[in-house]
């Protein structure tokens, strides 16, 4: 009788019974556990952050919207564009400096470092320039809204400090469309 060594291959079906075949169901199981609890997990992240960009709150500050909304009330605010607008609107639009005009970048990135004013769109690009409402320095000399540019009113017109003062609003400082209140602070 002789003794040796040697490698080969082979295939096979049937059923474990060693510690490879429980190896295997541990390795199964984690796995469908992983795919069964963090999969769903993910995805509720993915929207979440994909909804904070499109979708944020913004606490009304001061009258100029009174009696439609109050000083304190928190509205939360769908981020749009300009020809997404439509008159009758209200909107969230960046507040400018103390001289009534906008000398700092246009926003970008989170809500939260701006101050933001909430008007209703009064008038969009092309329609008829409504010059009893805008001061005479307020842009370009013409009977129309120019483009890239709008017309905001507070529905308070005493306490209101809107288009009347400020001119057309560029497109730029445009944060979004109010969707609805969601309760005071």
């Amino acid at each position: 009788p002789g003794t040796g060594t040697g490698t080969g291959t082979g295939t096979g079906t049937g059923t474990g019974t060693g510690a490879g075949a429980g190896h295997a169901t541990l390795v199964r199981l984690m796995w469908a556990y992983l795919l069964g609890a963090t999969l769903p997990a993910l995805a509720l992240g993915i929207l979440v952050a994909v909804a904070r960009r499109r979708i944020t709150l913004v606490t009304v500050v001061g009258e100029s919207m009174r009696p439609a909304y109050l000083a304190g009330d928190r509205v939360l605010v769908r981020r749009a564009r300009l020809g997404e607008l439509s008159r009758g609107q209200v909107v969230v639009v960046e507040e400018p400096g103390r001289s009534g005009s906008w000398v700092t970048p246009p926003p970008r990135g989170p809500a939260s470092r701006h101050r933001w004013m909430i008007k209703r769109v009064a008038a969009l690009p092309g329609d008829v320039r409504p010059d009893t409402w805008l001061p005479p320095n307020s842009g370009p000399p013409g009977p129309r809204v120019p483009a890239g540019r709008f017309v905001v009113l507070g529905d308070n017109a005493a306490r209101s400090f809107d288009s009347r003062q400020l001119g057309y609003v560029p497109d730029d400082r445009l944060l979004g469309v109010v969707l609805r209140r969601v309760g005071q602070r």
